[in-house]
Order: C-alpha cells, then sequence, then structure tokens
C-alpha cells in the first residue's frame, strides 16, 4: 500500500516537483524510509479527498472498479438523519436499516466517531464521508455506501467551516475496496448537476439515474468546487 514519489505523483495527476513541494512544505503527509520519500495510499487518497483534489477512478484500479450506484442501492438514502452534534448523527447512522444485521452497531458508532476525531471527514460544500478508519474491523461481503439527509445541518469541522448538510457513509470489506469506492464517490461528487440534486434533498431515483450516468461516462464529469 506504499508509494514512492513517482507513483504518488501519477496517482494525483501532478509532476514530481509539485509532490516534493507539498511534502516540503508539509501538506501532503508522507514518511522516509532512509532517504526515501514514501506515502501510505489510504493517507494519500483521503488526503485528496479532503482537499478537493481530483483523481480519475481508472488511476485507483487497472481492473473495472466497484460501481457506485450499485454501493448505494445496498446501503440506501435516508431522509431526516437526526443529531444536534457530529456525535449524535453518527449515532443515528449506525441505526439505520442499510447497516448489516451482523455488524455492531454501537462498535461501528464508536469507529466513525474515533474516525472524525482523528481527521475530520468533512469535505467541504455541506458534504461529508464518514467511514471507519479500519474497513475491515466492519465485515460487509460488498461495499456500501449509505446518503443521509441530515435535518438539520451539524458541524462535522469541514475544511470550508460550513456546516454539513448531507453525509455519505463509506463501509467496505478490504482496504482496496474502500480505496476503489472512495475514489468514485471523490470523482462524482466533482459532478455538478450531482451537487445540486444534493442541494435540493432530491429523492432516491433522482441521485441514483444521476449517478448512472457519471458512471457511464466517467472521465468527463462536469466539474464543480466544494
Amino acid at each position: 500500500m506504499d508509494l514512492n514519489v513517482r507513483e504518488a505523483a501519477r496517482l494525483l495527476d501532478v509532476s514530481e516537483e509539485t509532490v516534493y513541494r507539498w511534502v516540503k512544505a508539509g501538506t501532503l503527509p508522507s514518511y522516509r524510509v532512509g532517504e526515501n520519500v514514501r506515502f501510505n495510499r489510504v493517507e494519500l487518497q483521503e488526503w485528496a479527498v479532503a482537499h478537493n483534489h481530483k483523481v480519475a477512478p481508472d488511476r485507483i484500479a487497472t481492473r473495472a472498479l466497484p460501481s457506485l450506484v450499485d454501493a448505494v442501492a445496498r446501503g440506501g438514502v435516508y431522509y431526516g438523519i437526526a443529531g444536534a452534534r457530529r456525535e449524535d448523527v453518527l449515532a443515528s447512522i449506525a441505526e439505520l436499516d442499510g447497516i448489516p444485521s451482523n455488524v455492531d452497531r454501537k462498535m461501528l458508532h464508536e469507529l466513525l466517531v474515533a474516525r472524525e476525531q482523528l481527521a475530520p471527514t468533512g469535505l467541504g460544500g455541506g458534504i461529508a464521508i464518514p467511514h471507519p478508519r479500519d474497513p475491515l474491523v466492519v465485515r460487509v461481503d460488498e461495499p456500501r455506501v449509505l446518503v443521509g439527509f441530515l435535518a438539520q445541518p451539524v458541524d462535522f469541522h469541514a475544511v470550508d467551516g460550513q456546516p454539513v448538510r448531507v453525509v455519505f457513509v463509506l463501509l467496505s470489506p478490504t482496504v482496496k475496496r474502500h480505496l476503489e469506492i472512495l475514489a468514485r464517490l471523490a470523482y462524482a461528487l466533482h459532478d455538478e448537476p450531482l451537487r445540486e440534486l444534493l442541494r435540493i434533498t432530491a429523492p432516491r431515483e433522482a441521485l441514483l439515474e444521476r449517478l448512472r450516468a457519471i458512471e457511464a461516462a466517467p472521465t468527463t464529469p462536469t466539474s464543480a468546487a466544494p
């Protein structure tokens, strides 16, 4: 799961010089093995998501990626998620029907809270992507994405300081699947028509229809800044 500078540059679609500059500035998570700079793939991709750095999904894997539409269909779309605080919202999420019956819901809540305390998942633009830091802890057979519209805006310590209105909760069977579905979702969230549907609290079928359109042409979304 570790990358060298050249691999990190390819993943982020920037020059190696840019990667070195970000490392020197301390903005890109990295570590050293002797004189060599190395990157954790999970941390690097989550950094890209948190900083709204668009990464094409096909840079994550050479084989067919899992379908975001299928993942949302498994997880479900929910409205009026209760909670006045981030921790309360996450507690409500842990009780949703889209959580598999074999998952310990109390443990899931604790994992989601711990992830937020480690590094907030608020992306800006009123959107957050809560998920367990270690996807292997929560046993699921296939990736699931639960889409939740909150009953009221809640502070998730997002990068832009704005409260969150919509959450995408990721549950994945492996680290690899987590990276792949995160890539799908992060790329889709640059699509302005999808973001407009999120702003107006669109119905489930409208969201799935737009996601299908994005997946049909994954390299050409309509860009939007959060």
